[in-house]
């Protein structure tokens, strides 16, 4: 009788794939702590208008209770006065969200364009980008988020339908200005 090559295979635990999934955004998260600067255009259904304005987004880690669980806050506000917001009073000028990991998911304590809480979906595209899927009221958000040349800079691309129709279409260079 030949034995071959029988490798025990290591116990992880009920949940390896949540752990392993966890630590990679974690590590992707924490790429993203610090203050940006967001150069940002709004290409808007109703009116069909263009928009162009810098936002300053500041992301911050939290500290957890869970070491499975990574806490942020993102704050935002823009960098001079837009009439923008004036025109668009959905959109919030300066705000905060707190939000944490678990899982694939991102738990927010509201959104953009509401102060409901809702669950973001995660997907990995490679070590560099997320995309994140969000569902509320009725909304449905798709938001690619990549970071570039040593985490200096981010593209964001964000989709928004309201009500099966594409409304609102983002999009954000961003350049970090503090880590």
């Amino acid at each position: 009788m030949v034995v071959i090559n029988q490798q025990k295979k290591p116990n992880f635990g009920a949940n390896p794939p949540d752990i392993s999934l966890n630590n990679n955004l974690k590590r992707w998260f924490s790429r993203n702590i610090g203050l940006w600067q967001s150069n940002r255009t709004y290409f808007l259904d109703e009116p069909q208008k263009n928009y162009n304005l810098t936002m300053n987004i500041n992301i911050q880690a939290l500290e957890s209770k869970s070491e499975w669980e990574s806490h942020y806050k993102f704050t935002w506000y823009p960098e001079k006065k837009y009439n923008f917001f004036d025109e668009n009073p959905q959109y919030k000028e300066q705000g905060e969200m707190r939000a944490f990991l678990k899982g694939h998911q991102l738990f927010r304590e509201n959104f953009y364009l509401s102060n409901d809480e809702g669950v973001s979906n995660i997907k990995q595209v490679d070590e560099h980008e997320m995309i994140f899927e969000s569902s509320y009221k009725d909304w449905y958000i798709l938001e690619h988020t990549r970071l570039v040349d040593l985490d200096n800079y981010r593209f964001r691309v964000i989709y928004s339908w309201n009500n099966n129709k594409l409304k609102i279409v983002e999009n954000h260079h961003e350049i970090k200005i503090i880590k």
